[in-house]
């Protein structure tokens, strides 16, 4: 396991409440659109970040990390493997707290090296099946 409960209840309720979601998009079959909508409804701030910079349950996207325009508490990363430690990369050099790598999203350099970097970081885990157990 890549996230020790501890961290994961730290990340869901402590690190604060905006979150962006890597490959969020309006295409309501895939998996981190109804994950952003469980985050929302339990009050986080879900801004999308997709090519497309769609706007996605009334929240305007950006195309990259770096296009977004205020503070981003934890970075969701809904990409392939192999393009999601450039992803913790650049939540690093936006001052995001935390990452967190979806189920299926697993590269241990970036999750090793996210967190020597002083973030909090869960890897294949899903918010969306984590932040109601915490009761």
């Amino acid at each position: 396991m890549y996230g020790d409960q501890e961290t994961v209840r730290r990340i869901l309720t402590e690190l604060g409440d905006t979150w962006a979601v890597v490959g969020l998009s309006s295409n309501r079959a895939r998996a981190a659109y109804g994950v952003a909508e469980v985050l929302q409804r339990f009050g986080k701030r879900v801004v999308p970040v997709h090519p497309k910079a769609e706007t996605v349950h009334g929240e305007q996207g950006y195309a990259s990390l770096d296009e977004i325009p205020f503070k981003v508490d934890v970075v969701d990363v809904f990409v392939n493997s192999h393009l999601a430690g450039q992803v913790a990369d650049e939540a690093r050099a936006i001052g995001a707290e935390a990452v967190w790598f979806q189920l299926g999203v697993i590269d241990e350099a970036a999750y090793d090296r996210t967190r020597e970097a002083g973030l909090a970081m869960v890897m294949d885990m899903c918010p969306a099946i984590e932040i109601p157990r915490l009761g």
